[in-house]
Formats: structure tokens, sequence, C-alpha cells
């Protein structure tokens, strides 16, 4: 017997599962001045108010991290003021206009994508600009960069990874959701711009029962194909658990056929301890400063952060070494999108001119129930990695 399988929510639940029209055509050429000597006053966006308790801890989370970035700030300051957005894009709009009205030079948040959108396009005339939360790459321009790990960069830097160790045919396994069909043209894209090839696709309707059915055709396509490589579209919230049990149970062999995962793996625990999934790789942000920012989290606030809450930490430090290094044109896209990047407790980062980014990832494998380094991320732009 199956246990029940429970699609909850995902935890990348800032993911949107319908396409959204972008603020704005092309990058927006204005941006938020910097008064030098005075702090750069700076509206973070989270989402509080919406009368749901996971994003009240997650609003909790975001401004505590926020606001241990602007006391870790060398020559820079900020002037951090928190606006909760609601439950709806209507609130996120309302509370980013504020935000400008009272005098943000930039926008921190917010974390899902329908209320990254609707924040951008309320204050896009006024050339300020959004460092949402989200990864999603389809509201992404304009005047709304997104801080995320995005499926474009996790896609690249695994298909790189593979084909190099000669996981070279790669299939492509996805869900028939929204979210589903944006990471199989993540990975497909990467496929195509890599010495990998393209084994073929095949995806799964998104339920237990779908995933059950579905189960022993996809290994037979896997099989027929030749592929040396599964990537996975799959996250912890939705069918990995199942995937990972099935697959094997229809006759994929998991030693030959290598498990890659186009999202994070490590954000359960129960991950580490499938037999599906061991040998399998997924990519993360550098274990290294993220170890050391939920460390000193932790010691400060009494509990660890949740998965995303680096980014409140990035954004900040990203705000303060422009306003540091610059004056008057400091928050404007072209700033925000300097080639050297910035340093947060992510890893590297670098914002790109059609609101997208590049972070420096490391690639694990799972193993014996443990998180493996195999590949570093990269400490600097232009190295290994890449």
């Amino acid at each position: 017997m199956f246990a029940v399988l429970k699609f909850a929510r995902k935890p990348m639940a800032w993911l949107a599962l319908s396409l959204l029209p972008l603020a704005a055509c092309g990058p927006m050429p204005g941006g938020g001045g910097v008064t030098p000597g005075k702090p750069v006053p700076v509206g973070l966006l989270v989402p509080g108010g919406s009368g749901n308790a996971s994003d009240e801890v997650l609003a909790l989370n975001l401004r505590q991290a926020a606001e241990m970035a602007a006391t870790d700030l060398d020559g820079a300051a900020v002037d951090l003021r928190v606006y909760n957005t609601g439950a709806n894009p209507a609130g996120a709009a309302s509370a980013a206009q504020r935000a400008v009205a009272e005098g943000a030079q930039i926008i921190l948040g917010p974390v899902y994508a329908e209320s990254a959108n609707a924040a951008g396009k309320a204050v896009a005339s006024s050339g300020v600009n959004v460092l949402a939360f989200s990864n999603v790459t389809d509201i992404a321009g304009g005047n709304v960069f997104v801080l995320g790990q995005t499926y474009p960069n996790a896609a690249s830097r695994l298909v790189r990874f593979a084909a190099a160790q000669g996981r070279n045919r790669i299939f492509v396994l996805h869900e028939q959701t929204a979210a589903g069909e944006t990471g199989r043209r993540a990975i497909e894209s990467a496929i195509a711009r890599s010495a990998a090839s393209h084994a073929g696709t095949a995806s799964y309707e998104f339920s237990q029962q779908g995933i059950i059915s579905a189960a022993p055709q996809i290994v037979a396509q896997i099989k027929a194909a030749g592929a040396n490589a599964v990537f996975l579209t799959a996250d912890s919230g939705g069918a990995l658990q199942l995937l990972a049990k099935l697959l094997p149970e229809s006759g994929l062999d998991t030693n030959t056929v290598k498990l890659i995962g186009l999202t994070r793996w490590d954000t359960s625990p129960s991950n580490l301890t499938l037999s599906g999934l061991q040998g399998g790789w997924f990519a993360l942000p550098d274990p290294g400063p993220s170890s050391s920012f939920q460390a000193r989290f932790a010691a400060k606030y009494g509990s660890i952060p949740l998965p995303i809450t680096g980014l409140a930490y990035d954004g900040v430090a990203a705000i303060g070494a422009l306003a540091r290094g610059r004056a008057g044109d400091a928050l404007s896209a072209s700033a925000l999108t300097q080639g050297a990047g910035f340093v947060g407790v992510n890893g590297v980062f670098r914002l790109l001119s059609d609101g997208t980014n590049e972070r420096a990832l490391a690639v694990a494998e799972i193993r014996n129930g443990q998180i493996v380094v195999l590949d570093p991320a990269p400490r600097s732009f232009g190295g290994a990695g890449f």
C-alpha cells in the first residue's frame, strides 16, 4: 500500500503556477538615488498580514535577516522600513507605492511571484527598482530583479557538470504543471548549450495516482532512449519522494542511470534517507557561507532560518556595497548589474540585465544519508563552475 501523497505548497513556494506578464519591456534606466553620508531608505516588503501562520514566520525571518545584514554593513548604512504585503498582489502593489511615497529608493521583496510582479508595475514609473525574493524568471525584467536561485541557473550548472562526468545522455522528467513546464524548458535549454545530448522527455500527471500509473512507462522510455542520466523537476513538497520510490521499483537502476534534481533536495531531511536518491545530484549555494549564516542567525534569534531567508541578507548586502562605492546612481539598473557581482551569505551572485541572476552553486550528492559536495561553488565570476 502506498502512503497518501500530500501535494503541499512547495518549499520553493515563491514559484508562481501561472505565467505572468512582465513588469516592463526592458531595463529601467533610472533607479533610486543615494545621498552620500546618509542612510539609504529601503522598503522591505514581507508577506505579513496574510493570515497564514507560515507567512508570518517567513516575514519575521526575512526582517531579521535584513536587520542582521544592516548591522554588518561597513562604510554604508540603510534605513530599513518594513511593509506587510498581506495575502494578495494588490496588497504588495499598495505596499510598494507607500514605500516609495515615504522615500524608499529601492524595494527589497516581496516573496511571491504575482506579488513581486504587481509591486514592480506599481512603482515602475518612479524609476525605483525591485529586488524580489522570487526565483520566477517570467516576472524578471524592467525594474524587477529576482534574487532566488533560478531554474536556468541550476540547470546550466548541473548539465555542465553531468556532461563533464560522462553523464551526457540526459532524459528530462517533469510534472504536468506550469512550474514543471518551466523547469523542463530550463533543462532542455541547458542541454542544448552543452556538450550533452537530449535523450528524451516524459511527463506525469501531478497526482499520486498519476505518478503510480506513469512510472512503468517512464522507466521503459528512459531505457529505450539509452539515457545515462534523468533530470527531475520534482521537489520535496511534490512528487520527489514518490518518484524516488517508484522509479527503482519499476526497474530503473539508479547506479547506472544518475538521478539529477533541478530543485534543492536538502530542504527535507527525509530525502537523505531515501534509497532511490542515494547517489543523486543536485545544486545548492556554497555550504560554507550558508552554514555560517544559519549558525549566526540561530545564535542571534534562537531559531534556524527558513531556506530563502538569506536572500534578504544578500539584498541588503548588495545595496550596502553599491551605496558605499557609488553616488547618485548607485541603485540604478546599470549599477545593480555590475559584472563583478556581490558577495552574500549564499555565495557570490550577480544580477543580469534581463532581471534574472547568476549564482555560484555547488554540486552535491546524497551519499549514505549525507550531503557530499562533489564540485565546490566558485568564489568569483570567471572561475571553474561558471
